[in-house]
């Protein structure tokens, strides 16, 4: 986005190739701890190489976006507040697509806009990260040690990397860039998600919307994308064989395809 560096917010973006380009963009939200790279690696291309105007926000204090100094007094608020600066630089509004905490930014921003559709993976549910982190603590306590470690900006080990984001099997040297593009989240932000600033569904905006979560994910179970999906009325789709980091796992295809199908559908 043209902005000065001090108030910049990154923006990777793939313009649709081929003739036969979709007229709605697509605006995909990264997670806790990332940044806009997880959507470059496959989602990006892929999607623009089928007709879709594809972007990728990096959230304040994360990638290149503006913010680290502060990071960790950023709210969900905050997130939305990018979201909403993206999508009035953009030329129509977007599908928003978010992963894991950008689903719960997409769940919040739906309570002050409207959009063309939105799409949950993975997604924090509306009743918020208590019961994730319970199950971590009795199921993977090391892993909560380690992410909370992470939060507070401490080095953690490659193989939680690999054990929060991966059933699937992935080749070291791409483990270890991951992990050395993976960073600290903001505490501000964990609270919101666990307490503070939990989504209203009733004061949302109704708009088409797709949920779909991992067999396999430590961090986001399948139980609570049904959740998420009961209190929007909706039936979870859940893909076998796949962990947390749906978009970087290697049978990533399946879930980009199905976005796909599902988004054809809604004639956008």
């Amino acid at each position: 986005m043209n902005a000065p560096e001090y108030d910049r917010l990154e923006l990777l973006s793939h313009p649709a190739s081929g003739s036969s380009a979709h007229a709605t963009p697509l605006l995909f939200i990264h997670g806790a701890y990332a940044g806009a790279w997880c959507w470059q690696e496959h989602f990006l291309p892929w999607f623009a190489a089928r007709g879709w105007n594809a972007h990728a926000l990096s959230l304040s204090g994360h990638g290149g976006s503006r913010g680290h100094a502060q990071l960790d007094g950023l709210s969900i608020n905050d997130y939305v507040d990018d979201i909403v600066e993206t999508v009035a630089a953009l030329p129509m509004q977007p599908v928003l697509i978010g992963h894991s905490m950008g689903g719960m930014v997409v769940q919040k921003y739906l309570e002050r806009a409207a959009a063309p559709a939105a799409v949950l993976m993975a997604s924090v549910p509306p009743q918020g990260l208590m019961s994730a982190t319970l199950g971590m603590l009795f199921s993977t306590p090391h892993l909560l040690v380690d992410l909370n470690r992470l939060m507070g900006g401490g080095e953690v080990r490659v193989d939680s990397l690999r054990e929060a984001l991966f059933h699937q099997p992935i080749e070291n040297e791409q483990l270890m860039r991951y992990w050395q593009l993976s960073q600290p989240e903001s505490h501000r932000a964990i609270w919101d998600m666990t307490f503070f600033n939990l989504p209203h569904p009733a004061h949302a905006h109704k708009v088409p919307m797709l949920i779909l979560g991992a067999r396999h994910d430590r961090l986001v179970s399948p139980g609570q994308v049904s959740m998420t999906a009961i209190t929007y009325g909706l039936d979870a789709e859940i893909f076998d064989g796949l962990g947390h980091g749906m978009m970087l796992e290697r049978d990533w295809e399946q879930v980009a395809s199905r976005i796909d199908a599902w988004l054809t559908i809604q004639n956008l």
